[in-house]
C-alpha cells in the first residue's frame, strides 16, 4: 500500500578501515549474506534487534517512525574507544585493546547509541544537566530492552549491565554501567571507580560530562530497574511501554529534569493501564531514589 511504513529494516554497513572518514567503504547491505568480519555482522545484527524491539514491542518502523534506513561504519580510527550516533548514522571503534574491546561486542552498546536517534526523533532532551542524563538514561533503558529482548530474558533473569564483555581482560570491573547497582560497575587502578550515584542523597553537581549526564543518568536508570522487576515478566511489555509513552508522547520537554519525567510516567502508566498496579509501581520506583512525582 502507498505510505505504509516499512515493516522490515534497510540496514548497510561500512569499514572505515581505521581512518575517520565517513560512512567508510559499503560492505554489507540488507539482506546480504554474512562477511568474514565479525565486527560487521554483529553491528549488522544488533541494527535488526533494535529495529524489531521498537517494531513488535512499541509498533514503531524505525527510530524516527518512518522505516529510517540504518547505516554502521564499524573500525573507525586506530583504537579508538567509543562508539556513537551521530545524527545520521552509527559509528564504532575498535577499541585499544587494553581498556576496551570492540565496541560491536555489545547488542546493548549498539543500541544505547540508535536510541539517542530515538531521542533525536522524539523528546529530543538537552544534552546537559538533568535533561542529558535523561537522554544517557533513555539510551541505557532502551540498550537494555534491546539486549533483554534479543536474548529471551525476564526483568529477574537479566544482569541489568550496560557493555558487559566490553571492558578488556586486565580492568577489574564488569561493564560500563550497572542500571540495579548504580557506582558498582568497575573499580580499576586506570579507569577509576564507576561514579554513578544510585540515588538523589549522592547527586553529583559538576561542570564535567555536560554535567554529569554518564553520572547522574545512574538515577533514572535504577529506577526503571526498580519498576522492571517490581512488575516482573518482560521489562520491555509493561516499564518499557510506560518510558516509551513518556519519550514519544509529546509532552516530554527538551528541558526535563527528574522530576517532570518521573511526573510524566506516573500519567503514562494510569493512562495506559489504569489505577492498577503498574501506576503504584512507578510511584515506588521513583520515590525509592529520591526522585519526587507530586507536583
Amino acid at each position: 500500500t502507498a505510505g505504509a511504513v516499512p515493516a522490515k529494516p534497510h540496514r548497510t554497513l561500512y569499514d572505515c578501515e581505521n581512518g575517520t572518514s565517513l560512512p567508510g567503504t559499503k560492505v554489507r547491505d540488507e539482506g546480504d549474506k554474512p562477511t568474514s568480519d565479525a565486527s560487521v555482522n554483529r553491528a549488522y545484527a544488533g541494527l535488526g534487534a533494535t529495529f524489531e524491539l521498537l517494531l513488535s514491542a512499541y509498533g514503531r518502523s524505525s527510530i524516527d517512525g518512518k522505516g529510517l534506513p540504518l547505516i554502521g561504519s564499524v573500525h573507525y580510527g586506530r583504537e579508538y574507544n567509543n562508539a556513537f550516533f551521530d545524527g545520521e548514522q552509527m559509528v564504532f571503534g575498535d577499541g585499544d585493546g587494553e581498556i576496551f574491546l570492540d565496541f560491536t561486542y555489545a547488542i546493548d552498546v549498539i543500541a544505547h547509541e540508535l536510541a539517542h536517534g530515538l531521542t533525536q526523533y522524539t523528546a529530543n532532551l538537552r544534552y546537559e544537566g538533568q535533561s542529558g542524563a535523561l537522554n544517557e538514561s533513555v539510551s541505557d533503558v532502551f540498550g537494555s530492552l534491546v539486549k533483554q529482548f534479543s536474548l529471551g530474558q525476564s526483568a529477574e533473569q537479566a544482569d541489568w549491565l550496560i557493555g558487559a564483555g566490553l571492558l578488556a581482560p586486565r580492568v577489574s570491573g564488569d561493564a560500563l554501567r550497572s542500571m540495579k547497582a548504580p557506582g558498582t560497575a568497575y573499580d580499576d587502578d586506570v579507569l577509576g571507580k564507576d561514579p554513578q550515584p544510585a540515588s538523589m542523597e549522592d547527586y553529583v553537581e559538576t561542570e564535567e560530562d555536560n554535567g554529569g549526564v554518564h553520572i547522574n543518568s545512574g538515577i533514572p536508570n535504577r529506577a526503571f530497574y526498580l519498576l522492571a522487576t517490581a512488575l516482573g515478566g518482560n521489562a520491555w511489555e509493561r516499564a518499557g511501554q510506560i518510558w516509551f509513552d513518556v519519550l514519544t508522547g509529546g509532552e516530554l520537554t527538551a528541558t526535563a529534569d527528574f522530576e517532570e519525567f518521573a511526573r510524566l510516567t506516573v500519567a503514562a502508566a494510569g493512562a495506559r493501564f489504569g489505577e492498577r498496579g503498574e501506576k503504584e509501581a512507578v510511584l515506588k520506583a521513583w520515590s525509592e531514589v529520591g526522585v519526587r512525582t507530586a507536583e
